[in-house]
């Protein structure tokens, strides 16, 4: 048989299910009207034989009259079917059953679908509209029928396998050009799958083959253990069977642990029973539990974030081990979390991720901060001990440091003058200062002010680290720039260093009637609550400090300070100004951070002593009134700490250059003996 040009393959499609309960009825009422059963093909007499057939590009109204004439039955046919040429040669004689099947293939082959009515017709449709064209439905096996491409449909039910997981198996082997997938019941566990007879033979193959139980060849048995606990050996059993000999098990292959009568529950093939004997003895013995208790001294961190830093590790690493459903060697951690230190999510281990054994931690761990000594108290196994010094080496180590010089100045600014940075002549580029753009006012390049004298000038730069020496001139009345602080602070990574510039002031937060009557009089008596609050300059620096000598710092700046007063139930309080920025910015060790912005305008009226007089006021005196713009401007040059003698290297240049500077030495150094040569003092 040569296939036509029309033919196409057999694949999977879906098709609905109301269409196909639509043809199970239809198939059924053509069963009660007639009293036999539905024939399939019309059996051909014995000896009722065909000779040799040959068809060349014929049309389907030759292959329709041939299959009428050897069925015996009446052919009923749409209109419109696929207009393919058919090609069929059958070059020795065969019988009329072998050659109606034949043709019934090629038909289907072609998108034409037959389908019996009762015993006299055939109904002729196109092969994606059988499914609703009442197909034969075969209620029974179809593995006795002679395999053809005829439509039909048949109810498959599962015993054993799931028919949601079989289905989408066997979706390439059905016919694509039926336009449905098979109708799911999945709740009786069955599927109606519609196509041809010999696709049908292959479905019922395959479940006859693979519908069966899983666990025919498997034996349960009980170990009864001794010494050991059940669920610790079927932990240990879990991890050493973990990975590729797990897959050599087999997926039927099943330990579970029951703690109340300390029981394993194995399933598995008797031939893999021997190998659980051996494993299961070895592992069911006595031993004690292998514990001690260490102390732990901490140099620089604090004990009490180590522990909790630790005990969350501890926590966490196993609890995702047991959410992932692979055990330990060991039980699973409870070590103690730090108080108040809330548990941890559990967290998924990745798809095929087993956590090594020799990182876990048992769950005999107990780690608690002891904090008088700064020094960690650590109970568990030799393993636990072990992991936790590691641990603690890497953590416990000494952080980098910063000195942060800071010079915080009040810039008057004149008329044509927008900030205190301009007044200064400096330039800054992204908060750093780069240079000078000329002399201002009260600022000078070297080490003296404007007036020669080296008086309150503020070295913001150390020597060689820019082209020279900024100071800031306090000559009175010749500068427009004042130093109100220049302190140095010391912090470390990641630890907040404040300043603050100032005083505190008394202010009535809230008053309370204390007022009686006696004898009809009423009192007036109050009592206040007086706070103290601060009125200055409020500078807040953290600093983050790099592996390449790099400094971010986290600046905060607050400035409160008395720009009035106000009377309230009768008592004066001061009007308070504030001011506050936060920055953040980055440099290297030594760079020079300028930061201003902080303006105040202020309103001054000066007059003589007579001014108030008319005539006589103007003749003696003029009155003035002025508007002062000033800015606060802050200098602040970080310098990463070696832990070296340089770190000291400009102070003691600056203890050097004072008058006291054999008596400073003498305090720090006992053995320091004055030059020869040189008094003391």
């Amino acid at each position: 048989m040569e296939k036509g040009s029309g033919s196409i393959g057999f694949r999977a499609r879906s098709f609905v299910l109301a269409a196909a309960l639509l043809g199970l009825t239809a198939a059924a009422r053509l069963a009660a009207q007639t009293p036999a059963p539905l024939p399939t093909t019309p059996p051909a007499p014995a000896g009722d034989t065909v000779g040799l057939i040959k068809l060349r590009d014929d049309s389907i109204d030759q292959v329709l009259e041939l299959l009428e004439r050897w069925t015996g039955r009446t052919i009923l046919r749409p209109q419109a079917l696929p207009a393919n040429t058919y090609t069929l040669t059958l070059d020795r004689a065969a019988s009329k059953e072998e050659a109606i099947l034949a043709l019934e293939t090629l038909l289907n082959m072609n998108g034409v679908a037959v389908t019996p009515l009762g015993g006299r017709f055939l109904k002729i449709t196109s092969l994606n509209l059988a499914r609703a064209e009442a197909p034969e439905f075969i209620d029974g096996p179809v593995l006795g029928l002679p395999p053809s491409g005829r439509v039909a449909s048949k109810l498959f039910e599962l015993q054993f396998l799931r028919v949601s997981e079989f289905l989408p198996q066997i979706a390439a082997l059905l016919n694509p050009n039926l336009g449905a997938a098979p109708v799911l019941f999945e709740k009786a566990n069955a599927a109606l799958v519609t196509d041809s007879i010999s696709n049908l033979q292959r479905i019922e193959l395959l479940l006859s083959r693979l519908d069966q139980p899983i666990l025919r060849n498997n034996t349960p048995k009980f170990y009864t253990l001794q010494s050991a606990k059940a669920s610790d050996v079927v932990n240990k059993l879990r991890t050493v069977l973990a990975g590729p000999l797990q897959m050599q098990l087999g997926a039927s292959t099943s330990y579970q642990a029951d703690d109340r009568t300390n029981q394993i529950v194995l399933i598995s093939d008797p031939r893999q029973i021997d190998f659980f004997d051996q494993l299961i003895s070895r592992f069911d013995v006595k031993a004690d539990p292998n514990t001690r208790n260490d102390v732990i001294f901490l140099k620089h961190a604090a004990a009490k974030d180590v522990a909790t830093l630790l005990s969350l590790l501890v926590s966490g690493q196993n609890t995702a081990a047991r959410t992932a459903g692979t055990e330990p060697v060991r039980p699973a951690t409870g070590a103690a979390p730090a108080p108040n230190v809330p548990a941890p999510p559990a967290a998924a281990l990745p798809a095929g991720l087993t956590l090594d054994a020799t990182h876990e931690f048992s769950n005999l761990l107990t780690i608690l901060p002891e904090e008088r000594s700064n020094s960690l108290v650590v109970s568990g196994t030799v393993d636990d001990i072990r992991l936790i010094r590691e641990l603690v080496d890497k953590i416990d180590v000494l952080l980098a440091q910063v000195r942060i010089e800071v010079v915080v100045a009040e810039v008057t600014l004149g008329d044509s003058q927008t900030s205190g940075i301009d007044a200064l002549g400096l330039q800054v580029y992204a908060n750093r200062l780069v240079g000078l753009s000329g002399s201002g006012s009260g600022t000078t390049v070297g080490g003296t002010s404007a007036s020669g004298t080296p008086t309150g000038f503020a070295q913001l730069a150390g020597t060689g680290s820019l082209a020279g020496i900024i100071s800031l001139g306090t000559t009175p009345r010749k500068t427009t720039a004042n130093i109100l602080s220049m302190p140095n602070i010391v912090t470390t990574h990641n630890k907040k260093a404040t300043i603050f510039v100032g005083e505190q002031r008394p202010v009535i937060s809230s008053y309370l009637n204390t007022g009686v009557t006696t004898g009809g009089t009423v009192g007036t008596g109050y009592t206040s609550t007086v706070t103290e609050k601060d009125i200055g300059i409020d500078l807040e620096v953290t600093p983050l400090i790099g592996d390449d000598g790099s400094v971010q710092l986290e600046i905060k700046q607050e400035v409160n300070d008395v720009t009035g007063s106000i009377t309230l139930d009768g008592n004066e309080q001061p009007i308070i100004g504030r001011r506050k920025t936060e920055s953040f910015v980055s440099v290297k060790s030594g760079e020079i951070i300028v930061l201003g912005g902080l303006q105040r305008n202020s309103l001054t009226k000066n007059t003589n002593r007579l001014g108030p007089v008319p005539i006589i006021g103007d003749l003696l005196g003029t009155r003035r009134r002025d508007n002062t713009r000033t800015e606060l401007v802050f200098f602040l040059r970080p310098v990463v700490l070696a832990n070296t003698a340089a770190d000291n290297a400009e102070a003691m240049r600056r203890i050097d250059a004072g008058p006291q500077r054999d008596d400073i030495r003498s305090a720090l150094d006992p053995n320091y003996r004055p030059p020869a040569g040189k008094s003391k003092g």
